[in-house]
């Protein structure tokens, strides 16, 4: 492929059929679709869907058993069960986190995302040696992708000696953001771990992102003492709290003065749209201001044998929960995987438009709802104006 060339006959965002000029990895023109034959170099789009590409806003790369012999499910009831399952799975795989976590990138890759967060588990048992691991990974992929790091205290930060420090010696190698996991049922104490959560994004200038499965009145006061801790230490547009299940569990008028602060600070909140448990009201917190994004959390995993980093279907999972069927709602999960992620990770929404990267995707369908809903596997992605994967695999494999 030349260094320019004449992307012809595409619909963007599912308007007008357009011709796009792609010239050293940006957009360069556009122009109303030219029926004459293309040229040599050009690429016929033959009347596909055009769309930014999709952000993955929350996973966990280094715990996938993606590509491994099918392991049956053999977690206990609860948190804590799930957590020291997980740890006795993760040590019989031999398996290393660079083929389980890179084939599941390709994977995601391939389905069109180009943005990701990736919570990356530490603790004394397990030392530094995922984030080490993830950080080779993004940086073998780092022509394709832009990834940041959560460093995530799975089995606990207070109630684990030496936790606290681990997360510092993970900041000081360059991870962006603290993560913190229920203050109450998994430490018992909430003020201490986000004093040491908070402590930490402000010491390092970093972001934060808790894991909030608390539910009920419990898991509805932790957000507000998030919320407290956000505007104490101006951490106000760096703050995300991911699943927040108690959101869904009380009647609106009890949500909405906690919905207003979350506007106000800017902090984001992530959904995976799971179908067995209660979930953010994703269209009142919209109308409130509230920034909501969409993660496949885990992926084929200890935790569960679902998921397959395909954040279109994420959407539907989300459009599906809340019984969205209008055009207008279907744009708006859509938008949760695609702008929303963006914003909640600090960075511009990708545009398609003139002096932009060249970063989209080509899917077979006519329209934003269709795209949510038929979630095709023919999709191409461009990066930077090169086509990486088509048919469901990047052109050239990393592995």
């Amino acid at each position: 492929m030349t260094d320019s060339y004449w992307l012809r006959n595409i619909r963007p965002l599912g308007n007008a059929a357009e011709d796009f000029l792609i010239r050293d990895g940006r957009i360069a023109e556009r122009r109303p679709a030219d029926n004459t034959a293309p040229q040599a170099g050009d690429i016929d789009g033959g009347g596909q869907l055009l769309l930014p590409p999709l952000v993955e806003s929350h996973c966990h790369l280094d715990k996938t058993l993606w590509g491994q012999p099918w392991r049956p499910n053999s977690a206990g009831p609860t948190l804590k069960d799930y957590i020291a399952n997980e740890r006795r799975v993760l040590r019989e795989i031999e398996a290393p986190i660079a083929a389980r976590a890179g084939a599941l990138l390709e994977q995601c890759i391939a389905r069109g995302s180009l943005t990701f967060r990736c919570h990356v588990d530490i603790d004394p048992e397990l030392g530094l040696r995922h984030v080490v691991a993830m950080q080779a990974l993004r940086e073998r992929y780092a022509d394709l992708i832009d990834m940041e790091f959560v460093v995530f205290p799975q089995t606990g930060l207070v109630s684990r000696p030496g936790t606290a420090e681990l997360m510092r010696e993970a900041l000081a190698l360059g991870v962006e953001n603290v993560g913190g996991l229920d203050p109450c049922g998994i430490d018992d104490d909430p003020i201490a771990q986000l004093d040491i959560v908070f402590g930490l994004a402000v010491e390092f200038g970093r972001g934060v992102d808790i894991h909030l499965h608390d539910k009920g009145e419990l898991g509805l006061w932790q957000i507000a003492r998030i919320a407290d801790y956000t505007e104490r230490h101006g951490l106000q547009g760096k703050v995300m709290i991911s699943h927040a299940y108690c959101l869904g569990m009380a009647p609106w008028e009890q949500i909405e003065p906690l919905a207003e602060r979350l506007s106000e600070l800017g902090i984001s909140l992530m959904s995976s749209a799971p179908a067995d448990t209660p979930v953010p009201p994703f269209l009142a917190l919209r109308e409130a201001g509230v920034n909501l994004c969409l993660g496949s959390d885990g992926i084929r995993d200890a935790w569960s044998p679902m998921g397959n980093g395909d954040m279109l279907e994420r959407a539907m999972f989300l459009a599906f929960r809340f019984d969205l069927c209008k055009d207008d709602d279907l744009a708006a999960v859509f938008a949760a995987a695609t702008d929303n992620g963006a914003r909640a990770l600090g960075r511009e929404p990708a545009r398609l438009e003139v002096g932009a990267p060249a970063d989209f995707l080509l899917l077979p369908v006519e329209t934003l709802g269709e795209a949510v809903v038929a979630r095709p596997a023919q999709r191409r992605v461009f990066k930077a104006g090169k086509l990486i994967a088509e048919h469901g695999r990047l052109v050239e494999s990393r592995l």
